[in-house]
């Protein structure tokens, strides 16, 4: 499916007012600066699940995640839709809360070989966990750079286990300088403010490096859910 052809298929469905309201004003405004990077359709058309790089975060509120989740939900026999959505900061995060929501894993991988790749072992895996333990994890904050210079995404995630080692986690994607990769690495933090000053700091220019997360005393590594590499749309770049 090329950008053009992208569309939701709902024109002849409808909706109650206050989910159209929402669907028009989150999701249907912005779909010609839509880019879809996975999406997946169940065999009898009533659930279909979209990873989508949104072109007009760029020049939204400074900071606004640039990646949109959206599970549609369609009822032919009573001609209505339903739907959820979440713009989130990194794909395997999106990944993962269409996962949550019934998508098949292994349906929801990138089919779209476009933008900067994942620079090493360490970030693919990472990308592999974040896609299976998204349900773990409670998002604080987040902020994505688009400056050419430094085009960084910060994420903030809190362990809802309050048994969890390292209870407050840091993410960081950095695309290098030619744009053709990227890298992301974990943190973790005892407190939430050690991991906003990390942040801070890493606004400014002046963070140390990530500190390590705390391994748990018995726990197995976690498995990832999909082998299939992540890329990025190259229009992230101004």
């Amino acid at each position: 499916m090329t950008q053009d052809e992208f569309d939701f298929h709902v024109d002849d469905l409808d909706a109650d007012a206050e989910k159209y309201r929402d669907f028009v004003l989150h999701v249907a405004a912005n779909q010609d600066s839509f880019v879809p990077l996975a999406e997946h359709h169940t065999p009898d058309g009533a659930h279909s699940y979209y990873v989508l790089f949104d072109r007009s975060a760029t020049y939204g509120h400074p900071g606004d995640p640039h990646y949109l989740a959206v599970h549609l939900r369609r009822d032919r026999q009573r001609s209505t839709f339903d739907f959820e959505h979440a713009p989130l900061p990194l794909v395997p995060m999106a990944q993962s809360w269409l996962i949550h929501r019934g998508c098949p894993s292994e349906a929801i991988a990138l089919t779209h070989e476009v933008g900067p790749r994942a620079a090493d072992d360490a970030t693919r895996a990472l990308e592999r966990r974040l896609m299976g333990d998204g349900n773990r994890f409670a998002m604080g904050y987040s902020y994505t750079r688009d400056d050419p210079d430094d085009m960084v995404t910060l994420v903030v995630l809190r362990a809802l286990d309050e048994q969890a080692p390292s209870p407050f986690r840091v993410l960081v994607e950095e695309v290098a300088a030619d744009g053709d990769t990227y890298t992301l690495r974990e943190g973790g933090f005892p407190r939430l403010v050690d991991a906003w000053q990390w942040c801070t700091e890493r606004h400014s220019g002046t963070a140390a490096p990530l500190p390590p997360v705390r391994p748990a005393a018995t726990a197995a590594s976690p498995t990832g859910t999909s082998t299939a590499p992540i890329s990025r749309p190259p229009s992230r770049r101004r």
